[in-house]
């Protein structure tokens, strides 16, 4: 097997980088991924309702539910470009709201069962 760089394939073939996994898809990975250890501690983002927009897009924590996902090579090929609230939102076409229930401490303190967030993001699936 010979290797080349993905410019030389470009040149032969067409290279389809596009990500194949529907939003349903994308979600229940997550979903999946926060269920293989339902009693970890993850980190909650504080008070993502009252941050401006640009201050909430940037947001993020280590060990949050976004992390998590974040860490999976699929999602990451898939074009999950880091673990930030927005960038959660914008890959998995989610509302403020939606993404809200998955990640803010108001719901759970500032700290959460990765079971929890793993039905948060399963009711986002709906």
């Amino acid at each position: 097997m010979k290797h080349q760089t993905l410019d030389q394939l470009h040149a032969v073939a067409e290279v389809n980088t596009q990500p194949v996994m529907s939003r349903t898809q994308r979600l229940v990975r997550w979903a999946e991924l926060l269920e293989r250890e339902p009693s970890r501690l993850l980190t909650a983002l504080a008070g993502t309702e009252y941050r401006a927009l640009p201050e909430r897009d940037v947001m993020r924590a280590d060990g949050s539910p976004i992390a998590v996902a974040f860490t999976d090579p699929i999602l990451h090929d898939e074009g999950l470009k880091d673990d930030s609230y927005g960038e959660a939102k914008r890959f998995f076409e989610l509302t403020d709201h939606q993404l809200h229930e998955i990640v803010c401490y108001c719901h759970v303190g500032e700290v959460m069962q990765s079971s929890r967030a793993a039905l948060s993001v399963r009711a986002a699936i709906g």
